[in-house]
């Protein structure tokens, strides 16, 4: 969540006063120490304009250089 939320320029504090909660409660839920609500991470999601599966999955998202990686093996197996 915290990769959206600085690519749209928020900080924690205006994240927070946007969907109406502490600034504290961002930083459990970046950390992953804190689940959502589905009408909090809807509106999270509204103000980060991002699909709340890009966002927030039951399952963990890969590391990003795990993810670098194997789109760059997507990439040179589909230039062969």
């Amino acid at each position: 969540m915290a990769k959206f939320r600085t690519a749209r320029g928020l900080s924690r504090n205006t994240l927070a006063e946007a969907v109406a909660v502490n600034r504290q409660t961002i930083g459990y839920l970046e950390r992953g120490d804190y689940k959502p609500s589905l009408e909090l991470a809807m509106k999270i999601c509204r103000v980060l304009q991002q699909e709340v599966e890009a966002v927030f999955s039951l399952d963990p998202f890969d590391p990003v250089p795990a993810h670098v990686r194997r789109m760059k093996e997507r990439q040179a197996g589909g230039d062969q």
